[in-house]
């Protein structure tokens, strides 16, 4: 914006973006005092709309339109047609390229008399990848500049595999500063010259980049933001890279809170989730646990279906260090009769079964409990040998979500004239726990038809 003339800027600038472009473009407007309309897209998180909104100040209008980078884009070039505005584009304008190849230059500055053998770039249009991969391999041409993009927004890397700009049919939003659907013509110039591989991770890889980069910087990056970090630690997977030198470009911080919960769900890549069959018998479950042990549970749900057999969903941390640990476990489990299948890579449970595991039940003489017990490791074991009873347990519910009290749904089947005993056993259990047999709740969506009336 500093190259414009007076006259330029005078007639208003826009821009489209969904993140950091569109927070330049607005402080720039406030430094060179003149008008900007910033488009964004509707579904843009609010903290970069506000972002915005507070580096512009009064002068910059952010207008939300559409429902993804490309529409929005296009509003913002009717307004650079009708309204004679100049287009700040985010990424195909070769002033943009070159000021966001700065990066390179800070990067090969700080490894002067170092060893650099990657740089990882997260890529949308393609800008900051061009411009990267422009002024490193003028300066160090034997460093590789590897682009990452998302899974399911991989424009540039179906763009250099076809040999030419591909507009994708739709993109995903999760890492939504980099869901654009047609790269740049200058910027797929200089990546398909340039840049020495492309890389795409899906969603989980992405979570599990921002736990990486928070426990070992304390800071929280937003998922495009991470995209290079995702694909730096999968690229080093598959190719089985030791002792080399690597960067890894982390380009954005505007993360939702409400993000976070989601974030925090899928990103623990070690947690592994399956399905399993046990007896529908008393100690079922301590034995289906035992199996397991000493391996963390973080996740135990099950809802009672028939008298024979029971459906489990369970998740749990195999051990790092032990080679081929989660087939040892599924193996175990064969071994001792209790069919099983791995669901940690199916999208369908990941995102609703695990929430929905259960339902309604027609369940005589039913009551239900939640229990709070103390979170340590152990703490769930503990619990379900303290829950060594005669009565059989009709649903469980558990999932260790960091807190530091555990807390358990469990239903049990009992017949009226054992309540005084049930009482008796609850109070002597030694866990805080509250009866929920009248909740509404219960009622509406997990108790069927000729259950006990209470």
């Amino acid at each position: 914006m500093a190259h414009l003339s007076r006259s330029e800027l005078d007639r208003g600038v826009v821009a489209c973006s969904a993140g950091n472009h569109a927070q330049g473009v607005a402080k720039s407007a406030k430094m060179l005092n003149c008008n900007a309309v910033i488009v964004m897209p509707v579904a843009t998180p609010t903290i970069k709309v506000n972002a915005v909104r507070m580096h512009g100040g009064p002068t910059v209008e952010v207008r939300l339109f559409g429902n993804n980078y490309d529409e929005a884009a296009a509003e913002a070039k009717r307004l650079q047609i009708e309204e004679s505005m100049t287009m700040i584009h985010p990424f195909n304008d070769p002033l943009v390229i070159a000021g966001q190849g700065t990066i390179g230059m800070e990067i090969l500055k700080s490894m002067v008399s170092h060893p650099l053998e990657y740089i990882f770039v997260c890529c949308g249009g393609g800008g900051m990848l061009a411009g990267i991969a422009a002024y490193v391999k003028r300066v160090r041409p034997n460093v590789k500049v590897i682009g990452v993009e998302a899974e399911d927004a991989a424009g540039m890397t179906e763009s250099i595999r076809q040999g030419k700009v591909v507009t994708l049919d739709h993109v995903g939003l999760f890492a939504d500063g980099a869901a654009v659907r047609t790269v740049g013509d200058e910027t797929f110039r200089i990546c398909s010259k340039l840049v020495d591989d492309m890389v795409t991770v899906d969603t989980d890889q992405i979570c599990n980049a921002i736990k990486l980069s928070y426990d070992d910087a304390r800071v929280i990056l937003e998922p495009a933001g991470a995209l290079a970090v995702a694909g730096m630690k999968k690229y080093i997977e598959e190719h089985g890279i030791t002792g080399s030198t690597m960067v890894a470009t982390t380009s954005g911080a505007n993360m939702d809170f409400d993000r976070l919960r989601f974030v925090s769900e899928r990103a623990d890549a070690s947690e592994r989730m399956l399905a399993v069959t046990i007896p529908e018998i008393p100690g079922a479950f301590r034995k289906l646990y035992s199996l397991i042990w000493p391996r963390n549970v973080t996740e135990f749900s099950y809802r009672y279906e028939c008298a024979s057999s029971a459906k489990v969903l369970i998740s749990f941390r195999p051990i790092l260090n032990s080679e081929n640990d989660f087939e040892n476990v599924v193996r175990s489990l064969k071994e001792n009769d209790l069919m099983c299948y791995d669901l940690s890579h199916n999208e369908l449970a990941k995102d609703h079964v695990r929430h929905l595991a259960g339902g309604r039940a027609v369940v005589p003489n039913e009551r239900l409990f939640r229990f709070d017990f103390p979170e340590s490791p152990g703490a769930l074991q503990k619990f379900l040998n303290a829950l060594n009873m005669d009565w059989n347990v009709s649903l469980f519910h558990y999932r260790n979500h960091g807190d530091d009290f555990g807390r358990v749904l469990c239903g049990i089947q009992v017949n009226e004239q054992h309540d005084e005993i049930l009482m008796h056993f609850l109070e002597n259990l030694g866990y805080n726990y509250e009866e929920e047999t009248n909740n509404p709740v219960y009622t509406t969506f997990l108790k069927g038809g000729n259950g006990r009336t209470n």
